[in-house]
């Protein structure tokens, strides 16, 4: 059976789902289960791209401090590190590469849909 998958690969529910460009939307269904599997939180990081923490004084918004992030926080900008890290470990090198220069998972998670699913129409 393992000869006819594409992608040369077999299900684990802890390694991440390897993409090479080839049968893109398998690969991404099982990332997403194999993500939200984690923590959803990690998933909302890469749909909703990186938390920024906002404070306001005297009507003037800017960054917050890292040293002043409370701990709901902390835990969003983790859940963007980890997302970041399962995405990149899911990708060969040809994948990694067309990625590699972006800001954020959600970005490169909305790269990868461009580039494989403008190939399928």
């Amino acid at each position: 059976m393992v000869d006819k998958l594409s992608f040369g690969e077999c299900a684990s529910i802890k390694r991440t789902p390897l993409c090479f460009g080839i049968n893109y939307q398998f690969w991404k269904v099982r990332m997403k289960i194999f993500v939200e599997s984690i923590d959803k939180g990690i998933w909302n990081a890469i749909k909703n791209d990186l938390f920024v923490s906002m404070l306001e004084n005297d009507k003037v918004i800017s960054k917050t401090p890292w040293s002043q992030w409370v701990e709901h926080e902390s835990k969003k900008v983790q859940y963007d590190c980890i997302a970041n890290n399962i995405i990149t470990s899911a990708l060969s090198s040809d994948e990694f590469f067309r990625v590699s220069q972006c800001e954020s998972t959600k970005e490169m998670w909305d790269t990868l849909e461009v580039i494989h699913e403008e190939q399928v129409t």
